[in-house]
């Protein structure tokens, strides 16, 4: 029976780790690091995670500003908002939380963002630097399932690694960061043929895909490590895009739905925010 690679425990010592990181910041440069947070619309899940977020902000010692606008709010004004955050100088870093309602662009919204107070790592320059191998800013749950993956000693280098979901926010951006650490990787999708076989063949798993209990015991092999990403609200409860209970037969390592990759999101997009202050003072300081 696989063990479970707890993502509560893991981002709680993280966010100690940053809590004491913060304190030097604050401490050597005379002020608080300062994230400013935008959610537009009454989508249930976002107002779960901005609250979450908020939460962890405060307990590490980040100074968070909260916009929230109306769904039916103009894109004209959510670019205003976010363009008058670009340009004030007192904000570090900036969360835009997705997705955004229908009639706005993300596109244009994430495009205001200065590459150095991209939190997210959603924006054009920092995915392109992700793609090339420069150091950038990356997407917070992937950077968290590395995270996750290395706190077990996890061996990455010449393993074959597959990644079922080809999004931007996650399937692509896990791809290129298995790549950095020496994996051969396959990007799989709705489109993929002979899935159940590829994925048979994989050291480690990546499900990504958003579908309740997609990923079966008769497609994992014996041995394998799992992450689980899918968050699927379903009439029994919360459900991971794994079938957990069958998986874990067979795995040697698996995240829980929920408490596994979650959690290390936030613990990242805190690590991100730090750095983001980080990196603005040093520039200053050039």
């Amino acid at each position: 029976m696989g063990e479970i690679i707890d993502g509560k425990i893991l981002s709680m010592q993280i966010k100690d780790e940053l809590k004491v990181r913060n304190a030097e910041f604050e401490k050597k440069f005379g002020r608080k690091i300062k994230l400013a947070v935008v959610l537009v619309g009454e989508n249930p899940a976002s107002k779960v995670y901005v609250r979450n977020k908020i939460k962890s902000a405060e307990y590490i010692g980040i100074e968070s500003l909260s916009f929230y606008l109306p769904e039916d709010a103009e894109e004209d004004e959510v670019l205003k908002l976010v363009k008058t955050l670009a340009d004030d100088s007192s904000v570090d870093a900036i969360l835009v939380q997705l997705p955004l309602p229908a009639h706005i662009s993300e596109e244009k919204v994430l495009d205001i963002i200065p590459v150095e107070k991209d939190v997210d790592g959603f924006s054009d320059r920092n995915v392109g630097k992700l793609t090339l191998g420069k150091e950038c800013i990356a997407a917070c749950t992937p950077e968290g399932i590395i995270e996750l993956l290395k706190s077990k000693n996890i061996e990455l280098t010449e393993k074959n690694a597959v990644v079922i979901g080809r999004s931007n926010i996650v399937g692509k951006p896990i791809a290129l960061l298995l790549l950095r650490e020496n994996c051969t990787v396959t990007v799989c999708h709705s489109k993929t043929v002979g899935l159940k076989e590829i994925c048979k063949e994989a050291d480690i798993i990546v499900a990504a895909i958003g579908k309740p209990e997609f990923v079966k015991a008769d497609m994992v092999k014996e041995g394998a490590v799992v992450i689980d990403v899918g968050i699927n609200r379903t009439e029994n409860g919360l459900k991971g895009d794994v079938d957990f209970l069958s998986v874990r037969d067979k795995a040697s390592f698996i995240t829980p739905v929920p408490g596994g990759v979650g959690p290390m999101t936030i613990a990242m997009l805190m690590k991100n925010a730090i750095l983001c202050a980080e990196r603005r003072e040093s520039r200053n300081g050039l």
